[in-house]
């Protein structure tokens, strides 16, 4: 069994966290007296947070349609302006009923679901699915998306309900290979000067040590020893997935501070 959700071999790992984070979510989102509550995802409110994940798994859906040759495939719209748009997209829903919203998400979650366990091993990396923003990508990469949604909104509401909480461990477990590649995709280095820093992952099936070198060209990362780093990030699972997806600052920094600010601060949010 393995936690890289690249790997065919995580994919039962990937569909259980899946599945409980969803009903987790359905859990707290059925409550009519937190409809309309805040949550931690700017300013969404809890029914916006429904919206998006409505929004999401129906482009999804199409984008392994269009995958198997059963639907156009789009020009992707790029990664940049994607949060705008999520958020025009969320937000045009704001006046379908809560029941109605509910019983659409309940659908098109059944609909991925057997969509991504029809996949063959083979199809969960060589199968190349449009992804509306980002283009062609494998297969895999669509569910823990999904996965990570579910997550990530699922605190989002939970702290906007300000309850005490915390992720458990498996889910961020599963998305710290994910971190990585957000950061190796959302950031801005034009004119920057180039500098190397060390990621530490402390706990969990996915710890270790990654080298990230950062150039004008972008970010890369590799694993291998940061001891001899200037600055190193620590982190544990939970507090990457929160640090990467920008939901608070976290982490602990050994070592020159200002260089550990300089990399956090070259992403943004989408």
């Amino acid at each position: 069994m393995s936690w890289n959700f690249m790997e065919p071999a995580g994919r039962k790992n990937l569909d259980e966290i899946w599945r409980r984070e969803a009903e987790a979510m359905f859990g707290l989102v059925s409550d009519p007296a937190v409809w309309e509550a805040p949550t931690a995802a700017g300013h969404w409110q809890v029914r916006d947070v429904v919206a998006h994940m409505v929004d999401t798994t129906e482009v999804y859906l199409h984008s392994f349609a269009a995958a198997r040759g059963e639907a156009e495939a789009k020009e992707p719209l790029g990664v940049r302006n994607m949060s705008t748009l999520m958020d025009k997209d969320a937000l045009a829903m704001r006046d379908v009923a809560q029941a109605d919203l509910l019983a659409r998400l309940r659908q098109v979650l059944d609909g991925i679901l057997d969509v991504v366990n029809g996949l063959t091993d083979e199809e969960w990396t060589q199968l190349l699915v449009p992804h509306k923003y980002m283009g062609p990508v494998p297969a895999c990469f669509l569910p823990v998306c999904q996965m990570l949604d579910y997550i990530v909104h699922t605190w989002d509401i939970r702290e906007g309900l300000g309850r005490s909480h915390a992720l458990q461990a498996d889910a961020a477990d599963m998305l710290v290979p994910v971190c990585f590649l957000m950061w190796q995709n959302t950031n801005e280095t034009k004119g920057v000067e180039p500098f190397s820093i060390g990621l530490r992952v402390t706990t969990g099936p996915n710890a270790g040590d990654t080298r990230a070198t950062v150039t004008e060209a972008g970010v890369e990362f590799a694993p291998g020893s940061v001891d001899e780093l200037p600055a190193v990030l620590e982190f544990d699972p939970a507090s990457l997935v929160l640090a990467a997806f920008g939901r608070a600052n976290t982490g602990t920094c050994r070592g020159d501070r200002q260089l550990a600010d300089r990399y956090l601060n070259l992403f943004y949010r989408i």
